[in-house]
């Protein structure tokens, strides 16, 4: 039977079967476009674009521009290094081969930059009726009105950085640690892992990303994030795919051995080299209560090679000042706290959790990388309280972890925090801001460079 034929007779067949808006699908046949468009804003509310763009994956000559769509789109970045765009050029989402036409996030990516350099941006997207892979139209476009910016890490560009950790989509810590962020204007922010909980669905995760619930929607529309994730931040359906949500690294940036590292990064930011590593899981591989779901000491061990190369980049190598960033500890001066090496389900009586407070298995992978390399400080999370750990003859380098979501005030060291870091005068100097009193609740200054 001709092709033809076939369609003319399956019409006849769907029209008694109340299947002829699909057989109209095949020949092309398309609702008006004013009644597609009205039934869009009766789903939507109007608005493909419901989120300010989300600046990811911070770095030299690349950067990641995400935001949130409600309908199907094929979205795209117009940047240049003129404010009014006039020397613009367009980027669609996704790579190479086929665009990044998504119906939940659309993620954008810039390279060929320059380092330690300011663009100006704005986001659009195309709305898109796809019936088949014949039968797809364009039926209306949304640009944002406003003109956003972001400056490219480099050696010239400025020594600052914010890090938060453990925000655990909780909006009563988050709105305060946010306006501190902004108000403190850093080069780029740290996010230290547990941004999650146990995510089962993308629309949770944009909720978090994306659409928060907080003053400034903007968060990250200026100031560029790195993401260094939690163990919570893989746990749920959703969450075991967040790269559909925050983009991996750029391909560009590793070698084909690493690809899978996604989330590692090593960026030069001014007389700051900033690397970060995934701890992954508290839990051991082998504990049963996630069914052999999770692989986290293979993915440890492939860090460690990775690390080591990353450590001897030229960039990273000549920078005055070397700070790491994970999210699960690599040293606690508590011996009862569970060092998540206890075979085969984490449970032995000396300690006082069943899963890992810190992380030993890192410590001996990474730790003497980050000695010999003369990393001066490292910055974790996990645990909810503020502490500070000295060099001694255990590790060289300086640990802070970071405070949690607590904004009760009734435990002390439990409390949100920014940690601050910025070279002054030749020196790095780290303040830790107490977000729940708005003070002060620690500083330590380097003034050796390595």
């Amino acid at each position: 039977m001709k092709r033809r034929e076939f369609l003319r007779n399956a019409a006849i067949v769907a029209a008694t079967s109340g299947l002829a808006t699909e057989v109209k699908a095949a020949e092309g046949i398309f609702p008006a476009e004013e009644e597609v468009k009205a039934q869009n804003a009766n789903k939507t509310g109007g608005s493909l674009i419901d989120s300010e763009p989300v600046l990811q994956n911070y770095a030299a000559t690349s950067m990641g521009i995400a935001f949130s769509v409600t309908d199907w789109a094929n979205g795209y970045v117009i940047y240049g290094e003129k404010s009014d765009l006039s020397d613009g050029k367009k980027v669609w989402c996704g790579g190479y081969r086929v665009s990044g036409m998504d119906n939940e996030v659309i993620q954008v990516r810039l390279v060929g930059l320059k380092p330690s350099t300011l663009y100006y941006y704005k986001i659009g997207a195309d709305r898109i009726e796809y019936k088949d892979g014949y039968h797809i139209r364009i039926i209306g476009n949304e640009e944002k009105p406003q003109t956003y910016s972001f400056r490219t890490a480099g050696e010239r560009a400025k020594s600052h950085f914010c890090v938060i950790n453990d925000t655990h989509a909780s909006w009563k810590a988050i709105n305060p640690t946010i306006n501190k962020i902004m108000e403190l204007q850093p080069s780029c922010v740290i996010w230290n892992g547990d941004a999650c909980n146990t995510e089962e669905t993308v629309e949770a995760q944009k909720l978090i990303f994306f659409k928060p619930e907080i003053d400034r929607k903007d968060f990250a529309a200026t100031i560029p994030y790195l993401f260094c994730p939690g163990n919570h931040d893989s746990r749920g359906l959703a969450n075991r795919h967040l790269e559909r949500i925050w983009m991996y690294r750029q391909p560009e940036e590793r070698k084909p051995r690493d690809w899978d590292l996604g989330r590692n990064f090593a960026v030069r930011m001014g007389d700051i080299a900033l690397v970060g590593l995934d701890t992954g899981e508290d839990k051991l591989d082998t504990n049963p209560k996630f069914c052999n779901l999770f692989v986290s000491e293979p993915y440890r061990v492939a860090q460690q090679t990775w690390l080591r190369d990353a450590l001897k980049q030229p960039e990273i190598a000549s920078a005055p000042y070397l700070v790491a960033f994970c999210h699960i500890p690599l040293f606690d001066p508590n011996p009862k706290a569970n060092p998540g090496d206890v075979f085969p389900d984490d449970k032995d009586e000396k300690y006082n959790t069943n899963f890992a407070m810190w992380q030993r298995s890192c410590a001996k992978l990474w730790g003497p990388l980050l000695e010999e390399a003369g990393c001066q400080l490292l910055i974790t999370a996990h645990q909810h309280c503020v502490r500070f750990d000295k060099p001694n003859e255990v590790h060289k380098w300086f640990q802070i972890v970071g405070g949690g979501p607590n904004m009760t005030g009734k435990s002390e060291g439990h409390f949100p925090t920014v940690i601050e870091g910025e070279v002054r005068d030749g020196k790095l100097v780290v303040t830790v801001h107490n977000i729940y009193t708005g003070n002060v609740c620690g500083t330590v200054t380097f003034g050796n460079p390595r």
